[in-house]
């Protein structure tokens, strides 16, 4: 497990490496296997560890009562902490899996779009924003939060931490009212 985690990162390395020497730097966020890697790391290293322990259950014969409460605790310490990560990851690449965010502070540009169409507004358009991020800074889940945009014409966009890290994005939209939100699992 170790070798090929090995082997997949010095191939992400050489990949990013290669399209740093021949591409100019992307504006375009996507929810991409690099981001997602990021973000599901841990929580997959976790099960990887310890669901190989709770297959002990289906294969050893007999387990005195005192084994029996091992694999049960080691089992729900590996879903309490990596449960929780994967359901959001799910949650928000269902919720931004055809959403593609344009941001370029220099340039003062910010656009998304939705399944391939613009939605058109501008900084003057948004109502409020939205930031939603975990109180916890050590869990599994920490990293998944969220920005919603509330505009004039009361839509609202959800831009999740899959596509992007929020924080420059929170940074660049300083001069809208903010709301800040802590909770102890971003659920969208």
């Amino acid at each position: 497990m170790l070798e090929l985690g090995a082997v997949l990162a010095a191939l992400l390395l050489g990949l990013r490496l290669v399209t740093g020497l021949f591409g100019g730097r992307g504006r375009v966020y996507r929810p991409g296997f690099g981001r997602q890697l990021y973000l599901l790391f841990w929580p997959l290293l976790c099960l990887a560890v310890g669901l190989p322990f709770l297959g002990s259950l289906f294969v050893a014969e007999s387990l005195s009562a005192y084994e029996w409460a091992l694999v049960l605790l080691l089992g729900s310490v590996v879903v309490g902490f990596s449960g929780p990560a994967l359901v959001l990851h799910l949650q928000y690449y269902v919720r931004n899996q055809h959403t593609a965010l344009v941001f370029d502070p220099k340039r003062n540009l910010l656009e998304v779009y939705e399944a391939g169409q613009l939605i058109p507004f501008g900084k003057s358009d948004l109502v409020r924003v939205e930031r939603v991020t975990c109180r916890s800074r050590r869990m599994f889940w920490s990293p998944y939060t969220y920005l919603r945009l509330h505009l004039r014409s009361g839509q609202v966009l959800t831009l999740t931490s899959l596509l992007i890290n929020l924080d420059p994005l929170t940074e660049f939209l300083r001069n809208t009212p903010l709301e800040r939100t802590t909770r102890w699992l971003c659920l969208l």
